[in-house]
């Protein structure tokens, strides 16, 4: 997937921050081939990993780890090389990486969390956030259990796709759609945008960035600002800050049925 002729050393894009959460490279879901083309096309001076890069659940039942993962790896590590500030926070997935907080390998930091300035001043709290998650901390079989059915979902949502293709009708969304018309997934989203809020105001920063629930958005939440990466493994999102302070989510979901060309993404700004 993906064959776009635009060089690593020359990215169409170039940002003052990127932000990339729930990849789960070693699940079979995972869109790292993806995440491969979008690298190609941005950079940016610092680079935030913003947990579950690498899904350790899914490793410990079965292992998958294709080229294209590895290729990920490898180019993320070239990236720091090359002068990219990359800073890693691991999240419930990769719980493993929480015994190396502090630690600096291939040119990556692993920290618990960390307040990112933006361009503009202004102090965002970079955070996986499955701390506030009670499912994960208080009930982690049923964490587990429902990580199985999100995997049905995913699998049962590409053979959707696969028809939608056929009759090139958009990249639809199974997990995404549920999320925004099951009342108790709203409710739920709602108030995990709540308690981050809330841990942001407690390290006195004016917004907060994390991953864990694959919702990318930015909105206010009580006069902080909430933005949410998204994930790696259907709607294929980044969180992106230019030079003057803007925040902006780019979807990349339908670029694999492109032409070889600069794909024209779809974005939300704030």
């Amino acid at each position: 997937m993906g064959s776009y002729d635009v060089s690593d050393e020359s990215p169409e894009r170039r940002f003052r921050t990127l932000f990339i959460s729930d990849v789960h490279l070693g699940a079979r879901g995972s869109q790292a081939d993806l995440l491969l083309d979008f690298l190609r096309f941005h950079d940016a001076d610092t680079i935030y990993l913003v947990g579950d890069i690498v899904d350790g659940w899914a490793l410990k039942s079965s292992w998958h780890w294709p080229q294209s993962h590895n290729d990920l790896v490898q180019k993320l590590l070239r990236k720091a090389r090359k002068g990219a500030k990359v800073i890693y926070i691991p999240g419930n997935h990769d719980e493993f990486l929480r015994n190396y907080y502090g630690t600096h390998f291939g040119g990556i930091d692993v920290v618990e969390n960390t307040v990112h300035i933006g361009a503009d001043g202004r102090r965002y709290l970079v955070i996986h956030g499955d701390i506030f998650d009670l499912v994960v901390q208080n009930a982690r079989w049923l964490a587990h259990l429902g990580d199985k059915a999100y995997d049905f979902a995913i699998q049962l949502n590409r053979f959707v796709n696969f028809f939608r293709r056929m009759f090139k009708v958009p990249y639809w969304s199974l997990s995404q759609w549920a999320k925004q018309k099951v009342k108790n997934a709203v409710n739920y989203i709602g108030a995990f945008e709540q308690a981050l809020a809330a841990e942001a105001r407690r390290h006195d920063a004016d917004g907060v960035i994390c991953g864990h629930i694959h919702y990318a958005v930015i909105r206010d939440e009580g006069g902080i600002r909430y933005m949410n990466c998204g994930d790696w493994v259907e709607s294929c999102t980044a969180l992106v800050e230019h030079d003057d302070g803007h925040f902006e989510i780019i979807t990349w979901a339908d670029q694999a049925e492109k032409p070889a060309q600069v794909p024209q993404v779809a974005a939300r700004a704030a």
